[in-house]
């Protein structure tokens, strides 16, 4: 059998930990219920999982478990989170402001809200990727009812400073969004201390399945409205109607509960890796970290490289590693990334960039292979340039 080459695209996706394998199982098979069925044990066993693990995912918030809305995923939970609050919110105002180097699942809702009226104030990034507080501050109006930033770039790994963003929108009585499904499980999550109205969550950035999410609505100081975008049956307390996927939300709060009981450990585990493998690659010349250098996921390390050309980078890498140079969700449209080019860097650079996502499951022994692997490549495409 060929050798699979080394997993370190850990931002598009992740392997589902066989614990959570474990926690979900029972659910697929004995204790199959519909939650929603409340006459007999096989819905009162799927309706006490599905209260669990509302629970324990509430906690690793500091919400309340009514404020949990499970969806299927963080994508679903942005289009919920925009377009319910643009809807819920209309006579108030039609201004949402967010930031250039959302993921796309936020930028497309709001290109779409705008097609029909709403005023949106897309806002620049400095060159670490991080906002700038006072710009938007400026920008908030009498008449702006959401600001979307999120927690974790899927890209460059960025940390924005949500507390300080939660505080100036809460100074002007403005709702704050964070798609945090890069963060959960990863970084410390507090929608009290952050002063966030409304969170997406993701379970399979953190070892959970894919397919499920869930959308924090806050429900007091202030009691946040939200237009459902899904009708036909009233699930979720009427904001996400569908039939509750048990197994999927069994292992979605499994994995949270992993990653927050690992935190600490695989924090510092991670940060030695990619700091590891950041100083091994600084022996070739012209290669540009891309991002804040310390407010970043442990596990991020985002680089451009001068002098080679991208396509034949990731090709020459193929068989070692896999690994993107930007966004899985974008990958296939051949632009260059939109969060790079918010970072000032020309299509060229863009497209001359490796995104290092590492994970609980990337050893040592990988990351020097890699870290081989990476010189060796880049050497022999600079040195091929040379030669034509």
């Amino acid at each position: 059998m060929t050798q699979r080459p080394i997993y370190l695209d850990c931002h598009a996706t992740t392997p589902v930990d066989p614990r959570v394998l474990e926690a979900m199982i029972p659910f697929f098979t004995h204790q199959f219920g519909n939650a929603a069925s409340n006459s007999h044990i096989y819905g009162w066993e799927a309706e006490t999982a599905v209260k669990q693990a509302r629970d324990g995912l509430a906690a690793a918030i500091n919400a309340s478990p009514e404020e949990i809305i499970f969806t299927s995923g963080a994508t679903e939970a942005n289009n919920l989170a925009i377009k319910g609050v643009a809807e819920a919110y209309l006579e108030r105002g039609r201004h949402i402001i967010t930031v250039q180097t959302e993921h796309n699942a936020v930028l497309d809702p709001c290109t779409y809200l705008a097609s029909l009226g709403f005023e949106v104030t897309v806002l620049p990034v400095q060159p670490n990727g991080l906002i700038d507080l006072d710009a938007l501050e400026a920008t908030l109006r009498d008449d702006t009812i959401l600001v979307s930033v999120m927690a974790a770039n899927n890209e460059i790994g960025v940390l924005q400073p949500l507390a300080e963003i939660g505080q100036r929108c809460r100074d002007r009585g403005v709702l704050f969004h964070s798609d945090a499904a890069q963060a959960i499980g990863k970084v410390p999550l507090d929608v009290q201390a952050m002063q966030v109205d409304l969170m997406s969550l993701t379970a399979h950035k953190v070892y959970g399945p894919k397919g499920i999410g869930a959308l924090y609505v806050r429900r007091r100081n202030p009691r946040v409205a939200l237009a459902p975008q899904q009708h036909g049956g009233g699930h979720e307390r009427g904001m996400r109607s569908g039939t509750l996927y048990t197994p999927q939300i069994v292992g979605f709060a499994k994995a949270v509960e992993l990653g927050l009981a690992e935190m600490a450990a695989e924090t510092a585990r991670l940060k030695g890796l990619r700091d590891y493998l950041w100083a091994r690659l600084q022996v070739c010349d012209g290669i540009v970290l891309n991002g804040h250098s310390s407010q970043r996921l442990p596990g991020n390390l985002n680089l451009s490289i001068e002098a080679v050309d991208g396509q034949a980078l990731l090709l020459g890498l193929r068989p070692l590693v896999a690994i993107s140079s930007g966004s899985a969700c974008s990958s296939a449209s051949r632009k260059p990334s939109h969060v790079l080019k918010a970072l000032g860097h020309s299509d060229d650079l863009a497209y001359a960039t490796l995104r290092f996502g590492l994970g609980r499951f990337t050893t040592a022994d990988e990351i020097e292979q890699v870290a081989d692997g990476v010189i060796a490549t880049i050497k022999a495409l600079r040195s091929a340039q040379v030669v034509a």
